[in-house]
């Protein structure tokens, strides 16, 4: 430094370094944004309640908050919205005066090219479908149809991340989360109410299904971030729920493990959920029907697979098999 300037000697030394300085802190800056994008989001933010009530539910938080870690995995509010906005328009056409449209068989599953299919696969896996039958009482044709409805024979699982989809309507019970995703607006006091309580029973069933789902994971060696869905978190070629996994799953392979992406552990599966439901083969046609409609709560779904399951049957005996 000059002692009666205060400056230094060289002032492009001064400056060279400050460059050096700002260069490093650039690369500093870049360096540490590169870090937390590449880090995975923390189990928090909108999460939290899920992490926090899953784990005093007794399941491992570590674990957990590694599940709600991924990067990929959104809060989906408008899952639950679009399921509550089915619940009430359906709530509010049996308010409307009048007669209710009648249930009837979907046409669609009587095309000759579904039924011809149907049939390829009943041959195909016939031996299981004779064992099935005699363990559990029901036929292989009302197996191959349910198989048909719910998945197109297994080709159809759904595109959806079941964990993404049941945490999402989990998270989503309180109503205040889809408020402005209903549909209708004009709706009374008593009608809110009751949406009110209906999302928060519906994200209630969500959680217990999310739960059933991680341990179906577990139980099965997969990543439950892995399992594809149907749009409302059914898995499998039987197209399940969870819970009605757990409970109604089957080993029909005999490894060991319950897979319902796999097709003797899917039929063995649906058998006995048919047949824990009641289903005898000397029942009348309405006593089937209700059995079905377990199934599915559609009473037009429960024509179809009956339909369905008589078109198989008057195939097989045409051709034999």
């Amino acid at each position: 430094m000059c002692p009666w300037t205060g400056f230094e000697k060289k002032p492009e030394r001064r400056m060279k370094r400050a460059a050096i300085e700002t260069t490093l802190a650039a690369v500093f800056i870049c360096c540490l944004g590169a870090f937390w994008a590449a880090r995975p989001a923390v189990a928090g933010s909108v999460w939290d309640p899920l992490v926090d009530r899953l784990s005093g539910d007794g399941f491992e938080r570590r674990k957990v908050a590694y599940f709600f870690s991924s990067p990929d995995l959104e809060f989906q509010p408008e899952i639950m919205a679009r399921k509550m906005n089915v619940l009430l328009n359906t709530r509010l056409s049996a308010q409307e005066p009048g007669p209710q449209p009648e249930p009837q068989v979907m046409d669609r599953y009587l095309n000759p090219l579904l039924i011809a299919g149907a049939y390829a696969f009943y041959r195909e896996h016939r031996a299981d479908l004779t064992l099935i039958h005699e363990k559990y009482g029901v036929p292989g044709e009302v197996l191959t149809a349910l198989m048909l409805l719910e998945s197109r024979l297994g080709m159809t699982v759904g595109d959806y991340n079941g964990f993404a989809i049941l945490a999402s309507m989990a998270l989503a019970g309180d109503f205040e989360f889809i408020r402005d995703r209903m549909e209708r607006t004009d709706l009374s006091p008593e009608t809110l109410d009751w949406l009110r309580k209906r999302t928060r029973e519906k994200g209630d069933w969500a959680y217990e299904e999310l739960k059933a789902l991680i341990r179906y994971a577990k139980g099965t060696g997969q990543d439950p971030l892995t399992i594809r869905s149907s749009v409302y978190g059914a898995i499998g070629l039987c197209q399940f729920m969870p819970t009605s996994a757990e409970h109604y799953g089957r080993d029909g392979s005999g490894d060991g493990r319950v897979d319902l992406f796999e097709t003797r552990d899917a039929l063995y599966s649906m058998a006995n959920f048919v047949a824990e439901h009641g289903w005898k083969d000397s029942m009348t046609e309405e006593q089937k029907l209700k059995v079905i409609y377990r199934y599915n709560h559609s009473e037009s779904y429960a024509l179809t697979v009956l339909a369905v399951a008589d078109r198989i049957a008057k195939t097989r005996e045409l051709f034999g098999g």
